[in-house]
């Protein structure tokens, strides 16, 4: 791991901390070992992940535990409870969502609203580390502890215990908890949701899951009292109905004794629940088979909705069945996705060439145990739906009817092979929040996990069955059923309508086999050359861990660290040009068109389907990315092929080729998403935040209609062609790989490219400015609901490497902020689901950066939340924080720290920059103390110095035809300062 000698010289120089004695640990009772088959794999022949340790209580609980050691010192705790939305009677919709929320009020163990606070003294970080989930067939509640002990450990689990056996469900807490849970259901509402409900409503008519959405409705929710809420609870939160799994670097033996410590004597309270029948999907009575096809024709919907862009789904529906998880099954799933991707390549091939759609997509899906389903998913170009359906269709039905060759499913299970053995390969640093979701998700559908090895030993295994004629028999099943569904979305009233929705459907499929790829090895041994291999003037240690820096003649620098941490797995990024400085008003829509179609317009003679092709067997990226003053192409790759990756990313700026079709579609695209923005006042935050807070920087805006209308391939090639030339290149690679291998690719990539283009001292010099703040605060509207709004408060900053280490402290003052408007506005006023604050610091730019707190509330809130984003301001430079309040954000913000440090991205990101400013390598031996070790007098210097001594930038985004209030919402005055209190108190 890499929490080496660097992060472990910092540590020793923190306080120490007394660590408490630990607790007797009872030895676990209930564990099936010996010849006792697991109770996840009754019934399978899937071999059993002898990592994982099963238990199985008297009262029903059952649980996994397993060692873990990725992160170090963590453990993450997952408990299910076997019930969700669907679960729910007609009049408690929403209960299972709200009691999530409830258990986090008050417990047991925890007084009202100290549950969060709890969590992060332990040093999880409310909302990542502490959280939960509800879905219509469970409610799962994630624990994440870093640095964990035996002490710590056995704290957590009596918390949790005590949260999920004995919550308080009185009339207070919910009273307490409601008006947060409607401000969720609000922020998802809107013209999504609204089309999300249609959706669910016509593709699961007849069943449970069309009316039961986790969120619930405003009158169940606005009715629930206690009683009524701890009747759902006493039905289905009993032991019977639990699963724990724990997966963590802690002894399993210790992990099994704590859940039976703390729940092998829970109970159940009043008579159990029965589980309700989710209900089968069926065709109405009426309803007619196409011809050729297997699926009548049912449900259908028209949505119209003025902002949003078209799109049509169709669905052939087959009733969910429990299945013996056995190999059999398994190997049919496999075959099962090698005929989607095959269909999928092809839908993407006719997309690029010219089809009449922008994207589609076929994917087969078991939703909530309630359908096993085949949903056929596209995006019309224009208001001529039903070409593109038309269109998506034949290359469906030649697929039913025509095996594929062999050629094809090669290169797709070539594709699989790759994505299973890099599992096998990363099996060693797969973290362990990752294992238990992973086992959560078996538990809820009703299957095994099984080890990676085992994956890709059982697909190997089956090589002779991926041939033409099984592969056909899957796709053919896949579209059989008993009923097909469909909705149409659309901006325009009496573009369609069911009749002539359900006359496209039941038309008959063209069968159109020219979207077949053609057989056609390409090999990267056949490709040019990116120039002549440079030369090395400089190959020596960068000074920090074990880093090597090498610079080549034509002034290209790279930074390698060559380590096992992360075994098979290497990530590249490539920092070049000048990024967002690149671009002015006449030119800046070219950058939001970059981002989409820069890597899709190839390099040298290989297009977007030949670098597919390419790419057959690799695991290959190309990840490009516009940054403050940077351009980025980033990947994740294996050892075995770095040196293809470093060539793509070589030949990207030597050889840029400038295919048209990329542009257009990413013209189309960024056209048909544009009026989606004015759904929701989160859309309009998304469009136009960046915009407004620099001053109106053309550079930031989301390029509306108009300014798409210019854009064309020439016009692309003319803004991109001379800034792949320009600026210094720096190549940075990490993770497990050959290094002389890796230095000399890169003489023959990197070196290899032309000497660079200087950036315009006018470009270089380019910085975003901060936005006028005038006296009241801009107002901007959506065309979404009438109770959704949004409020914005911004600081200015700074930016740059030489005041780094401010930054650093700058994030554990915004962090404090952060937990004081949740308080104020979540847990007080109940007036916003997830206010937020953060810090942006731009390091490569001198200045630039901002403190910006924002929050999604209805509209007669925005003044609450300006009134308390001042008066928090205020009174942090004020008066200094108590050392509890701070130690429940550096606590957590160390916590971070080591985990995300033993990875090689954490030391890259940190790193980027290096090879043209040392300064950084140097400051990384100050990280963990500038993050984790402050006082209460330097946090009031910040305050004071970022929120006192300027005037922030405010933006209210209000409901089209609505007035900012002139004062604070009702229920403001209870909003009084509220000094946090000592730990204790």
């Amino acid at each position: 791991m890499l929490v080496q000698p660097l992060l472990a010289q910092q540590a020793s120089t923190l306080p120490a901390q007394t660590a408490p004695a630990s607790p007797s640990v009872p030895a676990p009772k209930a564990l099936q070992t010996g010849e006792i088959v697991p109770w996840l794999y009754r019934g399978s022949d899937v071999p059993v992940d002898d990592k994982w340790l099963f238990g199985e209580m008297e009262n029903g609980l059952r649980y996994a535990v397993r060692n873990n050691g990725v992160p170090p010192r963590q453990v993450s705790i997952r408990v299910r409870i076997d019930a969700g939305s669907m679960h729910e009677e007609d009049n408690e919709q929403g209960f299972a969502h709200l009691l999530e929320h409830l258990l986090f009020r008050e417990s047991k163990y925890l007084g009202p609203g100290e549950a969060i606070a709890a969590w992060q003294r332990l040093g999880a970080t409310f909302g990542s580390d502490a959280n939960a989930e509800t879905t219509p067939t469970h409610t799962v509640y994630k624990l994440d502890i870093p640095d964990a002990n035996t002490a710590k450990l056995a704290e957590s689990f009596k918390l949790l215990s005590g949260m999920i056996r004995a919550p308080v469900l009185n009339d207070a807490n919910v009273d307490a908890e409601r008006p947060i849970v409607l401000a969720e259901k609000r922020e998802r509402g809107g013209a999504g949701q609204r089309m999300a409900d249609l959706t669910r409503s016509t593709f699961f008519a007849g069943q449970r899951l069309a009316m039961r959405n986790p969120i619930g409705t405003d009158a169940t929710l606005k009715a629930a009292r206690g009683r009524s809420v701890k009747a759902f609870y006493d039905r289905w939160y009993r032991p019977e109905n639990t699963t724990i799994i724990v997966a963590g670097d802690a002894d399993p033996m210790v992990l099994a004794g704590l859940v039976e410590q703390w729940f092998g004597d829970w109970k159940g309270t009043g008579k159990p629940g029965v589980a309700p029948d989710f209900g089968d999907p069926a065709p109405p009575a009426e309803a007619v088979t196409a011809p050729g096809g297997s699926a009548p024709i049912g449900e259908l919907a028209i949505g119209v909705e003025p902002d949003l862009p078209r799109s049509l789904t169709y669905a052939v529906m087959r009733p969910w069945r429990p299945v013996n998880d056995t190999i059999a099954y398994n190997e049919g799933l496999l075959l099962d996705a090698i005929a989607q991707a095959i269909i999928n390549r092809r839908l993407e091939a006719r997309a690029r060439g010219g089809g009449s759609y922008l994207y589609a997509q076929v994917q087969q899906d078991d939703v909530s145990r309630s359908v096993d389903a085949t949903f056929v998913t596209f995006a019309p170009l224009n208001n001529d739906w039903q070409a593109a359906l038309a269109d998506v269709r034949s290359v469906i039905a030649d697929a039913l009817v025509n095996p594929p060759t062999q050629e094809e499913i090669d290169r797709e299970a070539a594709e699989l092979e790759v994505v299973f053995a890099n599992e096998v390969e990363q099996a060693s640093v797969q973290s362990g929040s990752n294992l238990a979701n992973n086992l959560v998700n078996a538990v809820d559908i009703r299957e095994t996990v099984a080890a990676p090895q085992v994956v890709l030993d059982v697909f190997r295994g089956m090589k002779a069955r991926r041939n033409p004629a099984e592969v056909l028999a899957h796709t053919q099943k896949l579209f059989e059923g008993v009923v097909t569904r469909a909705v149409y979305v659309t901006p325009q009233a009496g573009e369609a309508d069911v009749a002539a929705l359900r006359l496209a459907l039941a038309s008959e499929a063209k069968v159109d086999g020219s979207a077949r790829l053609a057989a056609a090895s390409i090999s990267f041994a056949d490709l040019p050359a990116v120039g002549p291999p440079g030369t090395i003037t400089s190959q020596k240690p960068l000074g920090v861990l074990e880093i090597e820096q090498v610079e080549f003649a034509n002034g290209v620098k790279a930074l390698l660290w060559a380590n096992d941490a992360e075994p098979g797995r290497v990530t590249v990024r490539v920092r070049f040009g000048a990024g967002y400085r690149a671009f002015d008003a006449a030119n800046a829509v070219y950058a939001t068109i970059g981002e989409a179609a820069l890597v899709g317009s190839g390099l040298g003679e290989l297009g977007q389907n030949e670098l597919d092709r390419l790419a057959t067997g690799r695991k290959l990226g190309f990840d490009f990315a516009i940054d403050d003053a940077v351009f980025t192409l980033t990947a994740q790759t294996r050892s075995d092929d770095v040196a293809d990756q470093l060539y793509l990313f070589a030949a990207k700026l030597g050889m840029p080729r400038w295919d048209a079709e990329p542009v257009i579609r990413a013209k189309a695209a960024a056209e048909l998403a544009y009026n989606t923005y004015s759904t929701s006042p989160g859309g309009v935050l998304n469009r136009d935040l960046e915009f407004l807070v620099t001053g109106g920087d053309q550079r930031f805006a989301t390029p509306d209609p108009k300014a798409l209308e210019g854009v064309t391939p020439e016009g692309f090639r003319k803004v991109w062609e001379p800034l792949l030339k320009q600026g210094a290149v720096e190549v940075l690679v990490f993770g497990e790989f050959d290094k002389p291998a890796v230095v000399e690719q890169l003489r023959k990539t990197f070196g290899a490219l032309p000497p660079r283009d200087p950036i315009p001292d006018e470009v270089a010099a380019r910085v975003p400015a901060f936005a006028p703040t005038p006296d009241k605060p801009v107002i901007v509207t959506h065309r979404g609901d009438a109770n959704q709004a949004a409020a914005v408060v911004a600081w200015p900053s700074g930016g740059g490497v030489a005041s780094l280490r401010e930054s650093r402290q700058l994030e554990i003052l915004t962090q404090l902020f952060n937990n004081r408007l949740l308080d104020a506005l979540r847990e007080r006023a109940g007036a916003s689901y997830s206010p937020q604050v953060f810090s942006k610091w731009p390091e490569d730019l001198p200045s630039g950066g901002r403190i910006t707190a924002l929050a999604q509330l209805e509209p007669e809130f925005v003044p609450l939340f300006f009134a308390e984003a001042d008066r928090i301001a205020k009174d942090l430079a004020a008066n200094p924080p108590t050392a509890d309040e701070l130690a429940r954000v550096t606590e957590p913000l160390a916590q971070l720290i080591r985990r995300a440090s033993t990875g090689n991205q954490f030391w890259l990101y940190n790193l980027e920059g290096a090879t043209s400013d040392p300064r950084r390598a140097a400051l990384l031996r100050t990280l963990l103390a500038d993050y984790s070790q402050t006082s209460p007098q330097v946090m009031q210097f910040l305050a004071d110095r970022y929120f006192a001594k300027g005037v922030p930038f405010k933006l209210a985004i209000l409901p089209e035809g609505q007035q900012l209030a002139e004062s604070p919402a009702r229920g403001a005055a209870s909003l009084r300062l509220v000094r946090p209190a000592a730990a204790g108190h």
